[in-house]
Order: C-alpha cells, then structure tokens, then sequence
C-alpha cells in the first residue's frame, strides 16, 4: 500500500470537511422540490418483508440481511419472519444468489418508466445503482471481481445496463438523473476479510466508475455507519466528485459519508420516514416510500399505502419548510411499476399541473404555516431515521381541542403562496400578510380574482364557492401578488 493510499488522519479530513461544505448546493436541487426513488434489485424477486418487528426489517431491500440474521434468532422472533418466509417459499437450499437469473426485468420499459415519472411532475430521479447485497445495476466489473461471481445486471439476470437504459430515458423527457450508491455491502468477501482493501480496491473504483459513465446530477451515499468518514476516505472522493468529472457542478451529493457525517457533513441533510427538518437554511430532503418499504413488498395492502392526497399536503408541508419530497417507488422483478404507485404518482403530477407554481422554485415564508385555535401538536423534527408523522392528523379540526393545519406557505420573488388543506367556503383570515402589500388574490386553477381587505394583523379573502374537478381537488393553493 502506497502512501496515497492510506486514509487521511483525523484532523486532515476535518478540514478538508471544512472546505467541502462551503461548496454550495446547487440552485437546480433546491428549486426541484421533488424527485423519486427508485429501489430495484435482486430483492424484487422475493419482494417481501414482514410488517411487525424492527423497523428496517420491513424494508423489503434489507431481505439478504433479514434472511441472514433471522437463522440464529429464536423461534418465536417476529424478527425471525423473512427465514420462515424463504425457508416455506424457495426451501432451505435456495441462496440469496439464486434470485439473480430470476431477476430477468422482461417486462423493463425505460421509456414508459420516464413518461410516468415526468407525469407525476417529478424534477430528478434517484436508481439505486447498488444496494447493499452489491448486485450492481451497470456493467461494472468491481462488483463481479470481488465477488467472485456474476455480480451486474450485464452478465446475469436482464443481461442489460439497467443504469444506463434510464439514464438516457429520463434525460430525453428533461428530468435529472441521480443514482444511490451503497458504501457497504453485507457479505462481500472483500469487506468482510480487509475494509482497507474494500475501499481502496473495490469502493473508490467502483463509485468513479459508475460517475464517470453516467454523470448523474444526485449522489445519494447510504451504508456509510459503519466507518468513519476518514475511513472511507469520504473526503478524497467528493474532492474529486467536484473537480473532475463532466457534472462537476450540478451534482448534488447528501450527507451521508461517514458514522459521523449525517446533519454534519456534506451537501444536502437527509431524513428518513420522518417529519423531515425544521425549517433552516440548510438543503434538506426527506425520503420514504409510498408504503413501509422503498422496495417494492408483496405483503403490503392498500390500507398500508398513503392516500395521494396525504402524499401531496405531506409535500406541501416538506416544501413550506425548505425541504425537498424523494419519494420511494419500488419496481417488480419482471420490470413493471406496480399499478398502485404508477396511480399515487399520476395523482400528484395532476395536482402539480394545476399548483407547481407554490411548489418549485420557492422559498420559505415566515411563518411556514397557520394553525387554528388550539394545543399545537408535538412533532419529531430533525430526527434522522423513523419518525411519527401523521400529516392528515395535522391537517383536521380535533375534537380535543388541538389545533390544525389551516395553510401551508411558500413564496417566491412574485409571490406568497397559501396551500389550504380544507376549502372553507366564506370569509378565511391569514395572519402575517399585510393587506397593504398585496394588489391581488387569485384561486389557482380558477385564474378570477378574489375580494380580499385587511384585517387584525393580515388579510381576510372571500373564498368563493367551487365545484368540479376544482373541487376535487386534494389541496388548494392561493396566489397573493405585490
């Protein structure tokens, strides 16, 4: 090993830390507001994840490692479900490995997988390259090398360049395109015996190798906990993340390169199936599924999806307080987007159609948001990772006496904008809006303006009665002009 092959000291990377975060994140990622997830792997051929037990376990990405652990838990465990599903399914014989022939994406449209995702008034798109069981979604030859098997989606299963197919179809319909990389992988031979020479060898190759094919506009690291960033030598890799490659200075990278990295260190912060953060100025996204799990689960129900609508006030509420939506979809084995979530995705894009001008390109407005009367409920903001988070809960009157949600609001450089959960028909005040300051209110969808005047400390509408698909409407969004 070679001088330069050594990882840098502690103090080295704090400041080239230092100097990293000072690059600013893009102006593009923060105007996007919304993207989608994609998880897509040999996990999709078992698809399943049980619905009780510890958290990540229901995620239907983490089966190798739910399947692994499970073996030598007691027979009781709920964490024990995914070995008592495979053990009934594929038999006791039938490895993790075994699913990559069956992993055929027959079925794989790139072009129709863009046309949903542009539909849904998506800005960018996340593939998850490789998760951590490694299987790699490109030709890259890392992964077969130190595996010491097929290991890409080139040489077994589809026998395709997955990466590349959406790539060009996403960049055709004028989305930008991200990729997930795992720093980790479980069980590679080559982490498990030197972690040194995992990531000299295997991870610092493989990632330029996949950035410098691509050039994707996101990095979405993930698996980062289990060492710190000076031993993944995170540092030398965003330098030369920002320096050299074609997409040097759009890429957007996250914050998660090392156990002490996240809400620390890096571009974007991240969260998971949280509330997301309090508003700061910092970038920030939340990511989840549309269910409990990012890759797709054939044990979830319809009951356990989010209805279209709490997935658009969730996105209004994420946006009011500065942040972006990543919102996970996950793909079947055979290459199709389940119909559940082909039809949450179009639902929102419907709305956007009419409303995206409160969402993209905004800022957020002091205040973010207009409670009624009553006890404000306590949310878990700036949480990294599991979180309750009931926005419809937020959002209707209590009879308790808690308050609710009565606006969300962004803004612009022409205009506030007040996202109403709940239409109320008749005379409606908004706190914090001078009347003096505005020469005109307009309904979005419906362009006629509205008879507004002042009142105690803001500015009372008339909001008029509506019908129609108007009326169907999940959210209404009110423009306020200078």
């Amino acid at each position: 090993m070679s001088a330069s092959d050594e990882p840098s000291a502690p103090a080295d990377a704090e400041a080239d830390w230092h100097a990293l975060d000072e690059r600013p994140v893009p102006t593009w990622f923060q105007d996007a507001k919304f993207g989608i997830f994609i998880h897509w792997g040999l996990y999709s051929v078992p698809s399943w994840a049980p619905l009780e037990g510890h958290a990540a376990l229901r995620y239907a990405e983490w089966y190798w490692h739910s399947l692994t652990t499970g073996k030598s838990l007691p027979e009781g465990s709920p964490d024990r479900a995914t070995w008592r599903f495979h053990q009934r399914v594929y038999g006791v014989t039938f490895a993790y490995e075994d699913f990559a022939p069956l992993f055929r994406a027959e079925l794989f449209d790139s072009e129709q997988w863009a046309e949903i995702l542009r539909a849904a008034g998506a800005r960018y798109v996340v593939l998850t390259s490789k998760h951590h069981d490694g299987f790699a979604l490109w030709p890259s030859a890392e992964a077969s090398k130190t595996w010491g098997r097929a290991w890409n989606s080139t040489e077994t299963g589809p026998k395709r360049d997955l990466v590349g197919d959406l790539t060009d179809a996403v960049r055709k319909k004028g989305l930008r395109m991200g990729l997930y990389y795992s720093l980790y992988e479980w069980y590679n031979p080559l982490w498990t015996a030197d972690r040194t020479r995992y990531v000299r060898e295997h991870m610092h190759p493989q990632f330029k190798d996949v950035v410098a094919r691509y050039e994707p506009s996101v990095i979405f690291a993930d698996g980062e906990w289990e060492l710190t960033s000076a031993e993944w030598r995170s540092t030398e890799l965003l330098k030369w993340l920002f320096e050299e490659p074609p997409s040097k200075d759009e890429v957007v990278a996250n914050d998660r390169w090392g156990s002490e990295t996240r809400h620390a260190h890096g571009g974007y912060w991240t969260t998971e199936y949280t509330a997301g953060m309090s508003s700061l100025k910092h970038a920030w996204e939340e990511s989840r599924g549309i269910a409990y799990s990012y890759g797709y689960n054939r044990a979830e129900r319809a009951e356990d999806y989010k209805s279209s609508r709490e997935l658009i006030l969730m996105l209004a509420d994420i946006v009011s307080r500065g942040g972006n939506l990543l919102l996970g979809i996950g793909p079947t084995a055979d290459g199709r987007i389940p119909v559940i979530m082909e039809q949450r995705l179009l639902d929102i894009g419907k709305w956007l159609l009419v409303n995206g001008e409160a969402i993209y390109s905004t800022r957020p407005w002091q205040p973010s948001r207009q409670w009624s009367t009553g006890e404000l409920l306590q949310l878990e903001y700036d949480k990294e990772f599991m979180a309750s988070y009931d926005i419809l809960r937020m959002v209707e009157p209590s009879m308790d006496g808690s308050a609710a949600i009565e606006a969300f609001f962004t803004c612009n450089n022409e205009a506030v904008f007040a996202i109403l959960p709940r239409w109320q028909t008749g005379r409606f005040a908004f706190e914090g809006i001078a009347a003096e300051s505005v020469k005109s209110v307009v309904l979005l969808g419906e362009n006629r303006p509205l008879t507004f005047q002042g009142a105690a400390d803001g500015i009372s509408i008339d909001l008029p009665v509506i019908s129609g698909s108007l009326l169907a409407q999940p959210a209404w969004v009110l423009k306020f002009s200078p």
